[in-house]
């Protein structure tokens, strides 16, 4: 019964019933611990774990595992070196399930010797264990010592081939991490879909395109992951006709259309351009998150329909989805595009008065973009200078471009010298101060203002 509710997560129930129970075993706790990690509620595993410790209960390498998975990322994550000390008093063989879980451990708190440590321990070294610690030292960064981990394995396998290539990827090497795929004498789905979504992931979508097309010809076939990655490279390079084409293998390969995969297509035909084919299959979806919202919202925004995306934004509400920091981000936008001031003014009030959310960056720039655009430049300078954050090159850049619209000398000339500051020989400030002063007839400092782009090199590689 408990593991019953546990599993519907009525974790309230599940507890009222654990404490009815007049004899528990270690079963029984292990099931609580589980539920209540599962629920993410770090507190009640630890609280559970000392109440088992204080009625003198064994633990078992299942829960041990449990609790310290449950600690990591949390503020109790300082009792790990406790618990490993636990570990090894109770006479327990360390498997690879405990082990892993204190590698895992370790490596959040950055701990490479308490890594090494827990891999030396692990009684049965099989390639799981193996795995376990190469994933590890990516994670942190250290290339250089998974991959002498890697060199060192007795056995491989397309596991262990598949988290070096993904630790390359994620740490920004990407001829290395095609390198190692390349190597590769066995490949599965996963793997493929690792090398490609790193290509997506750094903009590379033609690279990532052509990968597709190759595992088409010569791997397994692509699961949905893998075709939620190729359509994002699709929206990213604008390839609507190759989207076209997914989206037909898609259909013909009667492969389970999750909210995932939808969301995807509603994306990639957005950003393609065919507003029309995403909404049409943003109307068909069964289910709806976020996301899916966020990608129509968005495709309107970017489409210049405003009043549309309002519209979409107000029946996500009505239909109970919370919006997030994304979703504000594409109904300033939209108010942009639509020069509707107030409604944005409305909007960026309600994310904090109303959702709880905080604004960020993203979402002052798309403030000052709508100011500007409006030629509210006076509102749009009195918010840069209340934002709780320095401004960055896309608020100084949308403020500057609002001067070089509505040929403001004076702000232009402060906005440029601000984003100067913050990355040097920025295309935007010559051509904008360019066009401020030429629609004012001030010529020579026109003249100033393209010298100074032509010869600006001459600043960063010549010295006298």
């Amino acid at each position: 019964m408990i593991s019953g509710y546990v599993k519907n997560n009525q974790m309230a129930r599940a507890q009222e019933l654990f404490e009815e129970m007049p004899m528990r075993d270690i079963v029984s706790w292990n099931t609580m611990l589980s539920g209540f990690h599962k629920g993410a509620n770090p507190e009640k595993v630890y609280m559970i774990f000392l109440e088992m410790l204080r009625l003198s209960l064994r633990p078992t390498e299942f829960t041990f595992s449990t609790v310290v998975r449950a600690l990591i990322s949390t503020r109790f994550s300082v009792l790990i070196t406790q618990l490993h000390g636990r570990i090894i008093c109770s006479a327990l063989n360390l498997d690879f399930y405990v082990g892993s879980a204190l590698m895992r451990a370790y490596t959040d708190l950055r701990d490479v010797e308490g890594m090494r440590r827990v891999f030396e321990e692990i009684s049965l070294k099989e390639v799981s264990a193996w795995n376990a610690l190469i994933l590890g030292f990516m994670d942190i960064g250290l290339i250089n010592e998974s991959q002498r981990a890697f060199d060192m394995m007795p056995v491989r396998n397309v596991v262990s081939w598949t988290i070096l290539v993904n630790g390359y990827i994620n740490n920004g090497r990407l001829d290395k991490a095609r390198l190692k795929f390349d190597m590769m004498t066995e490949k599965n789905v996963f793997s493929w879909t690792t090398m490609i979504n790193g290509y997506v992931q750094y903009g590379k979508f033609f690279d990532a395109l052509q990968l597709f097309v190759s595992m088409l010809r010569l791997g397994p076939y692509p699961n949905h992951f893998t075709l939620s990655s190729v359509l994002e490279a699709c929206a990213g390079s604008s390839s609507l006709m190759l989207g076209n084409q997914v989206h037909s293998c898609i259909l013909k390969s009667g492969t389970p259309r999750d909210v995932i995969l939808l969301t995807s297509l509603v994306d990639m035909y957005a950003k393609c351009g065919d507003i029309e084919a995403a909404h049409c299959i943003f109307e068909s979806m069964p289910k709806k998150n976020v996301a899916s919202w966020n990608s129509i919202i968005g495709g309107y925004a970017r489409h210049g329909i405003a009043t549309r995306a309002l519209q979409e934004f107000e029946r996500m509400t009505n239909v109970g989805v919370k919006p997030d920091k994304i979703t504000f981000i594409n109904v300033l936008s939209a108010c942009g595009h639509g020069g509707l001031v107030e409604e944005g003014e409305r909007q960026f009030a309600d994310m904090d008065m109303k959702y709880g959310i905080q604004a960020e960056k993203e979402h002052y720039a798309c403030m000052v973009d709508l100011f500007g655009k409006a030629g509210q430049l006076e509102k749009a300078e009195k918010l840069i200078k209340e934002m709780p954050f320095k401004p960055d090159v896309v608020i100084w850049g949308a403020l500057l471009g609002a001067c070089g619209l509505y040929s403001c000398s004076e702000l232009g000339e402060f906005s440029a010298k601000e984003l100067a500051s913050l990355e040097q020989d920025h295309p935007a400030v010559y051509t904008m101060l360019s066009k401020i002063h030429g629609n004012k007839d001030v010529w020579d400092s026109v003249k100033l203002s393209r010298k100074q782009k032509a010869f600006s090199w001459v600043d960063s590689s010549c010295t006298i």
